[in-house]
């Protein structure tokens, strides 16, 4: 299993939430889900990768359970990883996929 196939599941049911249409594309080892082939958010193994607006950055690498997407062995602009502990409940999943189609909305 290269990806949480649960986390992919529980985002696949809380995208039905939103009114804006997703896409799903097999990338860095997981899933990618793509708002107008955005990226926004996706599980790599266990944990919830995340786009977020730059300017937000700071503030996001604050939260607990929240640290730099280094895919690449280098933190990667705008991309981070969030562990499971802070997605554990449907509110918490679902404010980080707000983030992440924040930052897909911006790049529109």
């Amino acid at each position: 299993m290269a990806y949480n196939e649960e986390l992919a599941s529980r985002i696949r049911h809380a995208l039905t939430m939103f009114p804006e249409e997703f896409t799903e594309k097999k990338m860095f080892g997981g899933i990618a889900f793509l708002h107008q082939g955005k990226m926004t958010v996706g599980p790599v193994k266990n944990d919830l990768m995340v786009r977020v607006v730059g300017h937000k950055m700071p503030d996001i690498l604050t939260h607990d359970f929240v640290r730099p997407m280094d895919f690449t062995g280098k933190p990667m602009k705008e991309f981070i990883f969030v562990s499971p502990e802070g997605y554990k409940t449907e509110e918490q999943l679902q404010n980080w996929i707000e983030l992440g189609l924040e930052h897909a909305k911006s790049k529109l």
